[in-house]
């Protein structure tokens, strides 16, 4: 047998064991996220069981953003000292509690403060598994591990709201934050089986200097804080335009229902299918040039929502949601590059901008 018929079995196995860590990578990100994304596809069932303004809704459904943005800083501050599996999988467990208490308040204060102790949850898990894989994962391999955990957000925005719309619609609120909740549990139980087990990180440098201060050294990289304004970004742009077309399309003259509502977000699919390649956008365009690319497809899918046409609006949204989570992959992997020495700090600062 000749060299080459060696080799390709062997080339075979690498790739069929890239794809299963790379398929697990993004069923992890799913259900780190879900909750995020899923209560956005209810706001106006909210909106009617609360009695509250749209406005107000919004703003209470979107504070887990405050909670998210409070515990990038702390992971940031303190991720050194935390070990990785052990810090995911407690967060998604502890994150079942705020997500089944939201289907039992009736008051709109106690559900955004649900909502911030949530975005405190899916934060810590999401900024340690960034740093997991960052770590864990060749140069090579990283930027593609990253796509295939945002490709897992971007599966978490469709089948999330999705699940969310017809849950709510068939059996009630309740039953969906419920059913949430034990998605909540599976993915902690997935990662306790699956992540290997980790050493916290050293808890100050070989300078000595104590992990208050790490935080620092992604700030004075201009290349870094451009990547984390780029973020902040993103996440404003994505929030805002998924928050409030809802009402866009269940007024007039769209005027669809709650489950027709679910049924939109198949906008997502096309982006399942692009942010995969992000890796290539990067290696093709360069990391600034891909941004600036996926961005500028965001940008037009963002006008197009000004139309009054649903199939219009609908190509919008897709637009909108292709180039976002292409930017954002192409950034976080941008990101676990830069920052070679503390990755956990650099990509809770990213999450938190």
């Amino acid at each position: 047998m000749t060299s080459s018929e060696h080799t390709e079995p062997r080339r075979l196995r690498m790739v069929a064991a890239d794809s299963w860590r790379f398929g697990l990578i993004a069923l992890i990100a799913f259900l780190t996220l879900v909750d995020l994304f899923a209560t956005q596809a209810i706001l106006p069932s909210l909106v009617a069981r609360f009695g509250v303004s749209r406005a107000t809704m919004g703003f209470a459904v979107n504070a887990s953003t405050f909670g998210m943005a409070v515990a990038g800083i702390a992971v940031a501050l303190f991720g050194r000292g935390i070990d990785r599996r052990n810090g995911i999988w407690i967060s998604l467990a502890i994150l079942a509690i705020p997500t089944t208490l939201l289907s039992q308040t009736d008051s709109i204060v106690v559900f955004a403060l649900l909502r911030v102790a949530q975005g405190l949850c899916m934060s810590t898990a999401f900024t340690l598994t960034m740093a997991y894989l960052a770590e864990h994962f060749s140069a090579r391999q990283t930027t593609s591990a990253l796509a295939a955990y945002v490709t897992g957000n971007v599966a978490s925005n469709f089948f999330g709201r999705l699940m969310s719309a017809a849950v709510a619609d068939t059996f009630g609120i309740s039953t969906n934050f419920l059913i949430f909740a034990g998605l909540n549990l599976f993915g902690a139980a997935l990662v306790w089986l699956t992540l290997q087990k980790t050493s916290a990180m050293m808890r100050a440098d070989g300078m000595g200097e104590p992990a208050r201060a790490a935080w620092k050294a992604p700030l004075q990289n201009a290349e870094l804080r451009a990547c984390f304004a780029i973020g902040f970004l993103i996440l404003f742009v994505f929030i805002g335009t998924f928050t409030y077309v809802n009402f866009q399309l269940v007024a007039t003259p769209l005027s669809l229902t709650p489950m027709a509502l679910g049924a939109v977000y198949f906008v997502f699919l096309p982006s399942m299918l692009t942010t995969p390649l992000a890796g290539r956008v990067a290696a093709g365009l360069g990391p600034s040039g891909g941004i600036g690319a996926t961005l500028g497809l965001a940008i037009v899918g963002l006008l197009l929502l000004l139309a009054a046409s649903l199939p219009v609006v609908l190509a919008g949204m897709a637009l909108v949601a292709i180039g976002t989570f292409l930017a954002q992959a192409i950034a976080t992997g941008h990101v676990s590059r830069t920052a070679s020495r503390d990755r956990a700090a650099a990509s809770g600062i990213y999450l938190a901008s």
